[in-house]
């Protein structure tokens, strides 16, 4: 469903109005097409002294052709003020205390009007559990303060994001540098990422996915299609999942995308030795497993039933344990393998009339991180997205009112496409993506919801 207000907001008499009545005003978002540069203009980097960062980002930057200025190299600009960037990287990895955090003003206030509409702001710093002294944990905390608040100030469509890089992870960061410059992170903002060590393989940035095996359930439509097409893009074989019900668009999906339909009730108590034999037989592997199928049963707990309880949680939740377990009991999911799923919003801030859905995407947030330490010993990582209003079938019957509400209360003043979510999975599924696991990133435009 289009959203006419924003159409309406972007004409000339629109944004005349919208400014007139300090009314949302939706900026126009910088999505990714193939053969995007990662940046439309310079991105300006800069650190804090004794930082570990500034070097191997610099040349990370350089070697994917972007044009990198700093403090030294800025670019003059008619009015005097430095700029335009594409983005604003920053290594804060070196402030130690909290007196240090004044160099984030120092680099940010000069900075603050140069970036370019729909720009990238990175902020990176060191894990505070990694940290040396409660003092340096202290101000490394405080790095989440600022991040969330520029993106909400620096608006017309720029991100603001904090990358914790652990000592050691430093060769492991490119993957999600790509990501979060890129219009793959349209929708992304005000979120921290952690990286750990790992040593990512060489990857063609164009197809990270070639002679991957990607498994996608509730392909059939919706956010479910778009993964499976954006996956494919990026290289994947994809196999798409759904009910038999959802039989014909599932082939349709498939058919798309160069894959295959496999048609399967996942809470079928069969149905996780069904998966596995199928995957094994036709693949002998999966290397990325995207848990999208899921259910809603809305209403409020007083008056909900029992069977409407359970199956949320079987189809969100439980039958995601149950495949799991079988998938890597079999060795079907080798080293290098990825585990994605879809949490939302409502698992982190609630939701009335769906204590059944968020407890069940609170689940699958529970599942990322008690997993992520175990599978870490295999080299699998596993983590999920957390999808905020997005423009879908299911959104566009919501009453008028609360669909307005949806898609302006967030720092973009829209609602995320199902592109959005397939993207940031698709970051996840990459083999660059070795050091990222245990996260959970929401792709909700900065709601003003939850966390």
């Amino acid at each position: 469903m289009s959203d006419r207000y924003a159409s309406f907001a972007h004409t000339g008499p629109g944004r005349a109005l919208v400014r007139r009545l300090g009314l949302p005003d939706p900026p126009r978002l910088r999505r990714y097409r193939p053969g995007d540069p990662l940046v439309t203009a310079p991105v300006r980097l800069d650190g804090a002294p004794g930082g570990r960062l500034v070097e191997p980002v610099g040349k990370l930057l350089g070697a994917a052709g972007v044009e990198v200025a700093t403090s030294t190299e800025a670019p003059p600009a008619e009015d005097g003020r430095p700029g335009p960037y594409g983005a604003l990287v920053f290594d804060a990895s070196g402030i130690t205390d909290s007196t240090g955090l004044r160099t984030l003003f120092a680099f940010f206030h000069p900075l603050a009007r140069s970036l370019q509409p729909a720009g990238r702001v990175i902020v990176l710093g060191t894990p505070p559990e990694a940290c040396g002294s409660p003092r340096e944990a202290t101000a490394q905390r405080a790095l989440e303060g600022l991040t969330r608040s520029i993106g909400k100030e620096f608006g017309r469509g720029s991100t603001a994001q904090l990358v914790y890089v652990a000592p050691g992870a430093e060769r492991a960061i490119e993957s999600t540098l790509r990501f979060l410059l890129s219009g793959r992170s349209a929708y992304v903002s005000g979120q921290v990422v952690r990286i750990s060590p790992a040593e990512p393989p060489e990857v063609d940035w164009s197809r990270p996915l070639t002679d991957r095996v990607a498994l996608v359930t509730g392909a059939a439509r919706g956010i479910g299609a778009t993964i499976a097409e954006v996956l494919a893009r990026d290289g994947a074989q994809v196999v798409a999942l759904d009910v038999p019900a959802a039989g014909d668009a599932l082939a349709s999906v498939a058919n798309a995308v160069g894959g295959t339909a496999l048609q399967l009730d996942l809470t079928a108590p069969d149905a996780p030795d069904r998966l596995a034999a199928h995957l094994a037989d036709r693949y002998g592997r999966v290397d990325v497993v995207v848990h999208n199928a899921g259910i809603t049963r809305d209403r409020t707990l007083g008056r909900m039933s029992p069977d409407w309880w359970d199956a949320v949680l079987e189809v969100n939740l439980s039958s995601q344990e149950r495949i799991n377990d079988v998938l890597l009991d079999r060795d079907l999911i080798p080293r290098g393998g990825r585990l994605v799923g879809v949490s939302s919003i409502a698992g982190i801030a609630g939701n009335r009339g769906q204590t059944n859905y968020a407890t069940s995407k609170a689940g699958v947030i529970g599942l990322v991180q008690s997993t992520a330490p175990v599978l870490a010993a295999r080299e699998i990582t596993v983590n999920a997205v957390a999808p905020g209003f997005i423009e879908t079938r299911m959104t566009a019957r919501m009453p008028v009112m609360l669909r307005e509400a949806g898609r302006r209360m967030n720092s973009m003043a829209q609602g995320g496409l199902p592109v959005d979510v397939a993207e940031t999975i698709a970051w996840f599924a990459s083999p660059a993506s070795a050091g990222i696991t245990g996260n959970v990133v929401r792709v909700c435009g900065q709601s003003l919801l939850g966390a």
